[in-house]
């Protein structure tokens, strides 16, 4: 069994937290849209959701204070940390409850292959896998694009054993904050908080990471409130009756519409704009010709 773990932040650190909800609402869809049966969604959070959970999904209600008082999406790196990691903690000591043989930590705003949870059920003794290539997803506008090193700037990139985490016996979903943190040490910085370099730090421990062999996840930008701040750049391919199917991403403009908006004015700026930058980079690094006699 696997068990998608996600977090959704506190209130006061968004820009419009019904639009958070909705965000949710969208990955819920997509993570219980499994074509194998043997999953479960445990979703950490503040506030209890203003929709009904579907099935096979389970909110844990915290209340953790908020990592920053300031309203908005960015915060700084440590406290977002500090916030993310403890709550995805909590959601793995719900998680005890299924006994998962498996965790992938999703992104409360991704979406990921119908496929994962019949994959990972044939291999119930594997050690788990990262996704080296999945896609990028603009929900502003409609499209999307192969990422490569993917697991290098999507959270949602890890399948990982339930027991690689070292879930604390000691510990239920009801522990304090400071009791989380305490409970999972160095994990909560490493690969419970931060994605960056998890297949190293599980590689150092003993617990050597596989490439997933297809592109399991998507990872959504350009919906206002990604704490990366990243964004869809360049020419990308419409949302596809098949790419929604497969990742459960919902589809809403006209194909005209995305069409536009994959190969429009915009993004053949943005086109042009990075292939002359790395032409200058290019005439800038370049060694001058030998002049004979010189």
């Amino acid at each position: 069994m696997i068990a998608f773990v996600t977090s959704l932040r506190h209130p006061l650190n968004s820009d419009d937290y019904p639009r958070v909800e909705a965000l949710l609402q969208d990955t819920l869809r997509s993570l219980t849209a499994q074509d194998h049966p043997d999953f479960a969604v445990f979703v950490v959070g503040n506030k209890v959701p203003g929709f009904p959970m579907p099935d096979k999904a389970h909110f844990v209600t915290v209340d953790f204070p908020p990592p920053i008082l300031t309203r908005g999406p960015r915060t700084p790196r440590d406290v977002f940390v500090w916030d993310k990691g403890t709550k995805i903690g909590v959601g793995l000591l719900a998680a005890r409850a299924v006994a998962p043989d498996h965790v992938m930590i999703v992104d409360a705003d991704d979406f990921v292959h119908r496929g994962l949870a019949g994959f990972v059920a044939q291999h119930p003794a594997a050690p788990g896998w990262v996704i080296t290539n999945g896609y990028v997803y603009s929900r502003a506008r409609q499209t999307f694009q192969r990422q490569r090193r993917f697991n290098r700037v999507c959270g949602t990139s890890h399948v990982v054993r339930y027991d690689a985490y070292a879930v604390p016996d000691r510990l239920d979903a009801q522990a304090s904050q400071a009791q989380v943190a305490d409970g999972y040490g160095e994990r909560l910085h490493h690969v419970l908080g931060a994605h960056h370099d998890a297949v190293t730090w599980f590689s150092d421990n003993g617990m050597p990471l596989a490439r997933l062999p297809f592109r399991g996840a998507v990872y959504q930008v350009d919906t206002g409130e990604n704490h990366s701040g990243y964004s869809l750049r360049g020419a990308s391919v419409p949302v596809t009756h098949r790419f929604e199917r497969t990742f459960g991403v919902p589809l809403r403009d006209a194909n005209g519409e995305r069409v536009w908006q994959a190969l429009g004015p915009r993004a053949v700026t943005e086109r042009v704009t990075d292939v002359s930058r790395k032409v200058v980079r290019r005439v800038r690094t370049a060694t001058p010709p030998r002049v004979p006699g010189l």
